[in-house]
């Protein structure tokens, strides 16, 4: 399977866990020139930018351990660009999701600060 197809598969099941757990769907795969958002959630009145990970192996640590701070930088910035966009003001969090082979899933809430 691609590296593609298992991101996706990732992505779905996170969505449809983080909607078991009360979130709703806003949108998926935000893309802009700063960067992508995986999944753009809401948490009650929360505006939650959610990033995916996927890791077959833990060779190089877990999926959770890929998220540096170079991603955190473009996560961040695109979250910027798209409240900008869709002049929206919400509070807003970040949540990182991880998977390894067996889709079970590894939730952080609230991941790293926003600025």
């Amino acid at each position: 399977m691609k590296t593609s197809q298992q991101g996706q598969i990732a992505e779905d099941a996170a969505c449809k866990f983080l909607q078991k757990n009360g979130l709703k769907l806003v949108e998926k795969n935000y893309r802009c020139r700063t960067g992508e958002i995986d999944l753009v959630m809401q948490d009650k009145e929360e505006l939650v930018f959610v990033e995916v990970r996927y890791r077959a192996k833990s060779d190089f640590g877990s999926a959770l351990d890929s998220v540096d701070q170079n991603k955190i930088q473009k996560l961040i910035s695109a979250a910027n660009h798209y409240v900008s966009k869709k002049q929206l003001d919400l509070p807003m969090r970040f949540d990182v999701i991880g998977f390894d082979a067996s889709l079970k899933p590894n939730w952080v809430s609230n991941a790293f600060p926003a600025f």
